[in-house]
């Protein structure tokens, strides 16, 4: 069973850009349900748009995994009118898919992960617990931090936190290491310029 983390970037594109990210995202997990392939989604950076991000990171786990990332991985070509621009003439949106292994990234220590706890605040915060149970953990090599304060136990917020946290690092990663080997997927010209590996025609 192999996994894989991948992203679908729209490098420097515009809004319609970020909805292709978006519906080839849909796509990709569609089509692993269909192939068994189990998908978790790690990070979302949003754009201005309803509906539109400027980069999808997930892991794909599965024994199919490689025709799989071969269908996908390179430079995608959207095309479709505008839905934000009725009168714009440009027809094709362009963005880019990245998979790198598992076992590219750093390994996960727990011993690089600061917990602190804090009080959580209730519904509107008209109630404060007098209980510490949230819980705030920050990863200290990069310093980023998630807080956790679904549950009014302070065990199962910290379990929420540190597995969102390695979701928040993993992610920010991925992101490391396809900027420093794959740059050409983050620079919009370059996309066009690339040589497309799929081709969809459908309304964005």
């Amino acid at each position: 069973m192999k996994k894989m983390i991948i992203q679908i970037t729209s490098g420097k594109g515009p809004a319609e850009c970020c909805r292709a990210v978006a519906k080839v995202q849909q796509l990709m997990v569609a089509q692993a349900h269909q192939q068994n392939i189990k998908i978790e989604v790690l990070d979302r950076i949003e754009a201005d748009e309803t509906d539109t991000f400027k980069s999808v990171t997930f892991t794909a786990e599965g024994s199919s995994l490689d025709s799989f990332i071969k269908e996908w991985q390179g430079t995608v070509q959207w095309i479709s009118v505008s839905p934000f621009r009725r009168q714009h003439k440009r027809k094709n949106w362009f963005v880019g898919v990245s998979a790198l292994p598992v076992s590219e990234l750093p390994v996960w220590r727990d011993v690089e992960v600061k917990l602190e706890t804090c009080r959580a605040s209730g519904p509107g915060g008209q109630h404060v617990n007098k209980v510490e149970t949230a819980v705030r953990g920050t990863h200290v090599p990069s310093g980023i931090q998630v807080l956790a304060m679904d549950n009014r136990s302070q065990l199962e917020n910290k379990k929420l936190c540190l597995q969102r946290l390695q979701a928040k690092v993993m992610a920010w990663q991925t992101e490391t290491l396809i900027n420093q080997q794959q740059q050409q997927w983050l620079n919009h010209h370059t996309l066009e310029r690339g040589n497309v590996i799929k081709t969809i025609r459908q309304p964005l």
